[in-house]
């Protein structure tokens, strides 16, 4: 009998590109097929591999500002219209663009084995980020209520993600929906803050825990991340700095 799963999907799976109930069927399908999670492991050591022994280099100014200049160009007839019909979060995939093409101009090279893990948990987060701004991509389970949205995770994760309700200091909760970084399920939360959207993330961490960090900032976004109680947290989003450090102060509990 065949395999229902094929490699194709299986790449899909470990890039995070597949949809919350064809990721689901797929992470069902490894626990019963000692093949098919062969090919995982193979895959997933690969990507490993490949991504510790990368150096990236940051796209010159210049392709970046070209990149900026065109998209504004074509803006008035390919994102003004369609926004007033639908409401997209066009400046959203607009960021995303110039991610997309600016990465295109990264130089990568084979040649050292020291970058930091952080550093490329950083990267998905941030990528899975912006993937949550396209349209019908933000949540899978839509609600203001936190004891709606936290035991929808129950059955779906193998651990229970924090969900605070913070409508009250203006950071009003959007849903939640399950995600993939790492090869592995984890929770994204999301709340709003004006016309910003926030992705919480969490998934159960190997290591001690780790203070909060500095924000990152990359391509327009702020990332906030820290490790306590042996759950990993990430927070990104395009609001300003200050009123993500507040964001995250009261997810710690710290407001």
């Amino acid at each position: 009998m065949s395999c229902p799963i094929t490699r194709e999907a299986l790449g899909a799976y470990v890039d995070g590109e597949l949809a919350p109930d064809e990721a689901a069927t797929v992470a069902e399908h490894l626990t019963t097929c000692a093949d098919c999670a062969r090919d995982y492991d193979a895959v997933l050591e690969t990507v490993r591999t490949l991504r510790e022994g990368l150096v990236r280099h940051r796209a010159p100014d210049v392709l970046r500002a070209r990149v900026r200049a065109a998209l504004r160009e074509e803006a008035p007839a390919r994102v003004q219209a369609p926004r007033k019909r639908a409401g997209v979060p066009w400046r959203a995939l607009a960021a995303a663009a110039v991610v997309a093409v600016a990465s295109s101009g990264l130089t990568l090279a084979v040649a050292r084995r020291d970058v930091a893990p952080r550093s490329i948990a950083s990267e998905e987060v941030l990528t899975s980020h912006i993937r949550s701004l396209m349209p019908d991509h933000l949540v899978d389970v839509r609600s203001n209520d936190q004891h709606n949205v936290k035991p929808w995770f129950n059955g779906r994760l193998d651990f229970s993600p924090t969900v605070p309700r913070l409508d009250s200091i203006g950071f009003p909760l959007i849903g939640g929906r399950l995600d993939y970084l790492h090869g592995r399920p984890v929770a994204a939360v999301v709340y709003a803050r004006r016309q910003h959207m926030i992705n919480a993330y969490s998934w159960p961490a190997d290591a001690g825990d780790e203070d909060v960090s500095p924000v990152d900032s990359r391509h327009g976004y702020n990332l906030v991340h820290w490790r306590r109680g042996g759950v990993e947290h990430w927070v990104v989003s395009d609001l300003n700095a200050g009123e993500l450090g507040e964001f995250v102060r009261a997810v710690n509990g710290e407001r």
